[in-house]
């Protein structure tokens, strides 16, 4: 995971191994102002990273400030369709 102005570029596999320390970063970089995550250089995905996702969005909100989505693998919106939440990260 790394910052390029307002953009959280994924680098990491977002996986629940991984999830509790992408949490963290994520929502450091969030208070510091990004406001995108792109997911084109994301590894492997899981349900977690849904769970990631809609968690960094509600720390945006909190923080008054909306966070977009860009390059987020087909597989990964095809669980949010499943688990009905794909509206919420649009």
């Amino acid at each position: 995971m790394r910052r390029d102005g307002q953009v959280l570029i994924l680098e990491d596999d977002l996986t629940l191994e991984h999830a509790r320390r992408l949490l963290g970063m994520g929502a450091e970089a969030i208070a510091q102002g990004v406001t995108e995550v792109d997911f084109a250089g994301a590894g492997k995905v899981d349900s977690s990273a849904l769970s990631l996702m809609l968690a960094w969005r509600r720390r945006a909100q909190a923080a008054g400030t909306r966070l977009g989505f860009r390059n987020v693998p087909d597989s990964l919106m095809s669980l949010a369709k499943l688990y009905g939440v794909d509206t919420l990260l649009r």
